[in-house]
């Protein structure tokens, strides 16, 4: 980012999402299931430098915590937990907005290495929003303790993403981690995310959609992932388009195809 677009950046993060960034600072947002040990992690990269809060007019918890790595900081926000992102909840909403509209520099998916494919759908889901998502799979002693084994380098083929395995719990692979999200936030690493097939029906739809979206939404979001959005009539996203990015799709007839 620019001087001027960091600036624009830091503003949304403040005034929408309660968040301060210092300059040069890059976001990391900490997504996940419950119970996947992702406070864990959350607290065992930033330590006692973290504070708590709420979101802005949500009675949910905010909890930033920050830390240094190759002298760069890093503020990760760490996300409600939830099992996906498609705003059945407040947690949800909260969780894809900011993913969505916090413009986070990567965003780091814990999930629970004794339970993977339970876990997946909410990686594959945040895949679909942006391609600037590490992968984490936490609790590999537990999983060691169950004598399930994970093909890792399989999965981060087959995702198209970094995958790192940790044990927070006892400090595993957090140096590993530490350097992916470094290296994501500065451009050594471009994933390229796998994308998701969906019925002919589906897919057709989403072609017949997609011009009209990109030219609406530009650079602003996956035009693929709010073309679905559209396709489910999801008025709360809608409104998060209006409320986030000034823009507003009842105005046009994207909004009388989708539905």
């Amino acid at each position: 980012m620019n001087h001027s677009a960091t600036k624009e950046h830091h503003k949304l993060l403040s005034e929408h999402f309660g968040i301060t960034a210092i300059p040069g600072q890059f976001t990391v947002a900490l997504a996940g299931n419950p119970n996947v040990g992702k406070s864990t992690v959350f607290n065992a990269l930033t330590g006692l430098h973290q504070h708590t809060g709420n979101w802005p007019g949500k009675t949910v918890d905010n909890a930033q915590g920050s830390f240094t790595y190759l002298d760069r900081s890093f503020l990760m926000v760490d996300l409600p937990g939830t099992y996906s992102i498609l705003a059945h909840t407040i947690e949800e909403q909260v969780a894809r907005d900011f993913i969505c509209f916090g413009k986070p520099d990567v965003t780091l998916v814990v999930l629970d290495a004794t339970c993977l494919e339970r876990n997946l759908n909410l990686a594959l889901q945040v895949m679909e929003i942006t391609p600037k998502i590490i992968v984490c799979v936490n609790l590999m002693d537990e999983a060691e303790k169950k004598n399930i084994k994970i093909d890792l380098s399989a999965l981060q083929k087959d995702l198209g993403v970094p995958v790192v395995a940790t044990a927070a719990r006892s400090g595993m692979g957090l140096d590993t981690l530490r350097q992916k999200l470094h290296e994501m936030s500065i451009g050594l690493c471009t994933p390229t995310p796998r994308q998701i097939s969906y019925s002919s029906e589906v897919e057709n739809a989403i072609q017949q959609l997609l011009p009209n979206v990109s030219r609406l939404i530009g650079s602003n979001l996956n035009p693929r992932w709010v073309t679905l959005r559209l396709l489910d009539g999801d008025q709360a996203f809608i409104k998060s388009i209006s409320q986030y990015l000034n823009l507003d799709l009842h105005s046009t007839r994207l909004q009388e195809v989708a539905v």
